[in-house]
């Protein structure tokens, strides 16, 4: 079956000319305007990814992401025409899967629409998927992408769970940030590690008593190790 993108930008031209190019590509393409736009039609249309322009008035890129916060099988692309590596940083830390700034070669943007697609299915195929995932008391489900620790089910974005199953799976696996940044975002991102530090600290606030999962390795990363 077809993919099912979503492109909000309210450049006309911008987002035309994108479906257009997917469309060619044999994806289900709709679009939107603006950011409430966007939202509706991602309750509607159930996109497999949406392609999120950042700058555009009334509810921006940013809002959107807030409100798709804990969204499920939805890939998030932005595009910016910021080069300030925060304005990026931001983005990930808010959910987005990957960035393109502008402007852009199609070319390139396709080929990220595709891989995010992919990744996308790859998470949400439940027979491709181990079974649940234990450390000490806090349990990951891939399938059903479902966090318990005690009884107690734990309420994550998707990347707060795609870091947490990441290193729960792979117990006493030290990674470096870099790691982290490239395995759960999918994106090469030299230079800027904070938002997997802001991710790791949300993480052991939801894991409360259990936080201790979660381990710094000074100097180097994070590890998961039972305690």
């Amino acid at each position: 079956m077809s993919k099912k993108i979503l492109v909000a930008d309210d450049e006309v031209s911008i987002r035309n000319s994108i479906a257009y190019a997917l469309r060619r590509e044999h994806f289900i393409v709709e679009t939107a305007e603006d950011g409430r736009d966007a939202l509706a039609r991602v309750s509607t249309f159930r996109p497999d990814v949406l392609v999120l322009d950042v700058m555009m008035p009334g509810m921006d890129g940013y809002d959107v992401c807030r409100q798709l916060d804990h969204r499920k099988g939805l890939g998030i692309l932005l595009l910016t025409a910021k080069s300030d590596i925060v304005d990026k940083v931001i983005g990930l830390e808010l959910g987005a899967d990957d960035f393109v700034s502008k402007p852009f070669d199609i070319r390139e943007l396709i080929a990220r629409i595709k891989a995010l697609a992919r990744r996308v299915e790859r998470e949400n195929t439940p027979d491709s998927l181990p079974g649940p995932q234990r450390l000490g008391a806090v349990e990951v489900q891939l399938s059903s992408r479902r966090a318990t620790a005690g009884q107690q089910t734990l309420e994550l974005t998707p990347k707060e769970f795609d870091l947490l199953a990441l290193l729960v799976t792979h117990p006493s696996r030290v990674y470096t940030r870099e790691e982290l940044l490239e395995l759960v975002w999918g994106i090469d991102f030299p230079g800027e590690t904070r938002t997997v530090d802001i991710h790791i600290q949300r993480l052991r606030k939801k894991l409360g008593e259990d936080q201790g999962i979660l381990q710094t390795v000074y100097g180097v990363g994070y590890k998961a190790e039972s305690v």
